[in-house]
């Protein structure tokens, strides 16, 4: 992490004991996301974007080597005492066992690395998300009502540890999630069903978390369709993630644009996807990264996603925070080739495949820079 300004801390620090004390009152924010990748986190980037929500989720079985060494709870202690509001999700990656069951010594060791979390970062933390993509960390076959039971017990002892030690004004919110995919009909299953019936009826739970990576923008009213109706009047979403990244996808092993091989001549079946890989080889100028992404018609017409989503979701009346995907994380760069899904594509910050700016500091990505800084008001 990079240290904030001297002037920059001293301010966000007054406006966070002021107006910004509870997140309760989160209303429509939009933040900066850097999922497992806190080394990411560098105060010149936030401030420059001026943004004022930072999210990092925390893979739980890491907590064993200790949790309060552990990168993602020092790092998201540190951005809230650095005056930035702060959203923290819980993760539980089952990809090759079934959940536990109640009683059990696995379902015991969730709990013992729960209880070793929550000392640390409840009462701090703004809001507390239980669950990052339980639908996707986890077996098909396993996608049933023991995925409910797990995550309702994770939920019920996340709330009772926040009675027993946090209950008077507690600013830490709570949202269970995430649902993905719920444009698609075989994802909305009694499963789901029963996630949305347990949200609806645990006061103790401000509402439902959701992670709209979809082809099209139009797939992401679906999600809204389903969530809102299943929810008290009183419960809002917050959106932990969202993105184009299929539509990106798809467009990976198509040629580059013909103005582009022009501009930089290059052969014309070059690949996007060669592209990409090349400049994460050897960082492009600015301006060469720019003029890839701007002359490709297909990212050039969508550069207002974030604009445009964020509009959806505001209409809604209910949204409490979304954050978007902030920097271009080494998940996203290792082992790139034709079939990689490019994240990076959908970074505010291109660290990875553009040159550093003249003072050291990363470039961003001249497609979501302004929309991003312009949704901060």
């Amino acid at each position: 992490m990079v240290s904030v300004p001297a002037t920059r801390k001293i301010a966000l620090a007054l406006a966070c004991t002021a107006a910004l004390s509870s997140a309760a009152t989160a209303q429509e924010a939009l933040g900066a996301n850097f999922n497992e990748h806190f080394e990411d986190v560098d105060y010149r980037d936030l401030e420059r974007a001026d943004a004022e929500w930072v999210r990092l989720f925390l893979p739980m079985p890491q907590v064993d080597g200790g949790a309060a060494q552990h990168g993602a709870v020092r790092t998201i202690l540190d951005v809230g005492a650095h005056g930035y509001r702060t959203m923290l999700t819980l993760k539980w990656p089952y990809h090759r066992k079934d959940f536990p069951t109640a009683g059990s010594a696995e379902m015991q060791r969730e709990l013992a690395r729960l209880d070793a979390v929550l000392p640390l970062v409840m009462g701090k933390v703004d809001i507390l998300v239980v669950g990052n993509e339980p639908y996707i960390e986890s077996r098909e076959e396993d996608r049933d009502l023991d995925l409910n039971a797990f995550y309702e017990a994770m939920a019920e002892r996340v709330i009772d540890y926040r009675d027993g030690h946090c209950a008077s004004d507690c600013k830490t919110r709570l949202y269970m999630g995430a649902l993905n995919r719920l444009d698609l009909e075989r994802n909305r299953t009694p499963s789901t069903e029963r996630w949305m019936a347990f949200v609806k009826a645990t006061p103790a739970i401000d509402g439902v978390n959701i992670h709209p990576h979809i082809p099209a923008i139009e797939a992401s009213r679906p999600f809204l369709a389903y969530i809102l109706p299943r929810m008290r009047p009183d419960q809002k979403f917050t959106v932990t993630e969202f993105s184009l990244i299929w539509w990106w996808q798809a467009q990976m092993k198509e040629p580059v644009s013909p103005d582009y091989a022009e501009k930089y001549d290059l052969p014309a079946s070059t690949q996007n996807w060669e592209v990409i890989e090349a400049a994460l080889k050897d960082p492009f100028p600015k301006q060469q990264w720019d003029d890839f992404l701007r002359l490709s018609p297909w990212f050039e017409t969508r550069k207002h996603y974030i604009r445009n989503q964020m509009k959806i979701f505001r209409d809604t009346r209910r949204l409490a925070v979304a954050t978007y995907g902030f920097k271009q994380g080494s998940s996203m760069s290792a082992n790139f080739g034709p079939d990689k899904t490019p994240w990076l594509l959908n970074s505010v910050v291109a660290g990875r495949t553009v040159q550093p700016n003249p003072d050291g500091s990363d470039a961003f990505n001249y497609a979501w820079i302004d929309d991003f800084k312009a949704l901060q008001k």
